[in-house]
């Protein structure tokens, strides 16, 4: 109430310029929504209180999919990673490669055949198909043949953490009885290689991770993310398994959130994965992910009328939409009109807000900082991708989700640009 009141004379000033409508609409979606979302998402993990987690007698088997194209310069760390689990049931690995046209088979057979520490619990196959076919198709293939009820899904990019897979079957079996997935903690691995990676550490680090922590407290996670997840075979296979889509794991998550499953949250069961090193290509993966909610709310857009504690999340990702438009097409020219003096949309009061920006990423980061600690890690200094998160991150992200929107809109081609 007291940043309404604060606002008044900004409203006031503004409406005489584009009328009271307008101005509404504006300050609405520049600043009431996202303070509202900013202090919903730092009260909840203020009040944080993870389950106990509980260690079964037995740990049930585990099929792992990894689901790879030409990742002949990662595979073999990815497999290296997988061996060297902690998990104390037995676990099977399915390399399913998707027609990789470089060195990826021959660099996975000789890593399998010379694998150090190797889990002797853990049996490694691999699946290759010569024709390209997609992920989503790949993944469907692999699930037909997992041996085991339940299935986790691991990028060909990326290195587990040796504790990952243990806690993330701990997770699954502590939670609730109807929770049918659970979402891994995906960090970055390749953050010190420039600019652009440096931000995206803060980004997995604070904001997503933050995110999925705030939902998994409301029952509400929305998206088991195809880098790693865990779900019931079975509840995969009832709902189709995964579409043939850009977002296939935020439609695939959606699809099981509608048949009333719960999707969990392991913030401890960390992988750590290569992101875009070119600013071209993060653009096309941010892209690729606001495609992916749109889909998710072309599919399933029934989950907005469901009662149940995720629907509020589905409607906070519904305002998205309205947000990135306001802050791309007012928001960014506003900030061009107050360095000439114009200050009707950015003024004063925007920088007033910056202090409560690092106030907020100040408690995600302690609480982020300590679930490292408990697992013996430690966060790298990175100042430089922390201000340029807080500061100029949006200013590239929200124009390129829109481009998403409407390229989704327009019904353009779909491609997966990671190669």
């Amino acid at each position: 109430m007291l940043s309404v009141y604060l606002s008044v004379p900004w409203l006031d000033e503004l409406s005489q310029v584009i009328g009271r409508g307008f101005a509404v609409a504006l300050i609405l979606f520049i600043a009431y929504v996202p303070g509202f979302m900013n202090a919903f998402l730092i009260s909840t993990i203020l009040l944080d209180r993870r389950p106990a987690r509980q260690r079964p007698a037995s740990f049930p088997p585990v099929s792992i999919l990894v689901a790879c194209y030409n990742e002949a310069n990662n595979i073999a760390d990815t497999l290296t990673s997988l061996s060297r689990q902690d998990y104390p049931g037995d676990y099977e690995v399915l390399l399913l490669n998707d027609g990789s046209t470089d060195d990826t088979v021959a660099i996975a057979k000789d890593t399998i055949a010379n694998l150090s520490n190797h889990n002797p619990r853990a049996r490694f196959k691999i699946v290759d198909y010569p024709q390209n076919a997609g992920k989503a198709a790949v993944l469907n293939r692999g699930l037909d043949l997992a041996s085991h009820d339940l299935v986790v899904t691991v990028d060909g990019d990326s290195w587990l953490y040796l504790t990952a897979l243990r806690r993330i079957v701990e997770r699954k079996l502590s939670d609730p009885p109807n929770t049918l997935a659970v979402a891994g903690a995906v960090l970055v691995r390749n953050s010190r290689t420039n600019w652009i990676t440096r931000v995206q550490e803060w980004d997995y680090f604070h904001g997503i991770a933050a995110v999925k922590r705030m939902q998994s407290m409301y029952h509400g996670t929305l998206v088991a993310q195809g880098a790693f997840s865990l779900y019931e075979k079975q509840a995969l296979k009832e709902v189709g398994g995964w579409p043939e889509c850009v977002g296939e794991d935020i439609v695939v998550s959606w699809a099981l959130l509608e048949r009333g499953a719960r999707i969990g949250y392991a913030e401890d069961a960390m992988l750590f994965t290569h992101v875009p090193e070119k600013l071209k290509q993060f653009a096309l993966q941010r892209k690729r992910w606001s495609r992916g909610l749109m889909e998710a709310f072309n599919h399933h857009w029934r989950l907005l009328f469901k009662r149940r504690m995720t629907t509020l999340f589905i409607w906070w990702n519904l305002l998205f939409l309205p947000l990135d438009l306001v802050f791309t097409f007012a928001f960014i020219p506003g900030i061009v009109m107050a360095l000439f003096g114009i200050y009707y949309i950015v003024g004063i009061m925007t920088i007033a807000v910056l202090p409560l920006a690092f106030f907020w990423n100040a408690i995600i980061y302690r609480v982020q900082k300590k679930m490292l600690t408990k697992q013996g890690l430690r966060v790298r200094r990175n100042p430089i991708g922390l201000f340029s998160y807080v500061v100029i991150y949006s200013l590239v992200l929200q124009p390129v989700c829109v481009g998403g929107y409407i390229a989704e809109l327009i019904g353009l081609r779909k491609h997966w640009d990671t190669k």
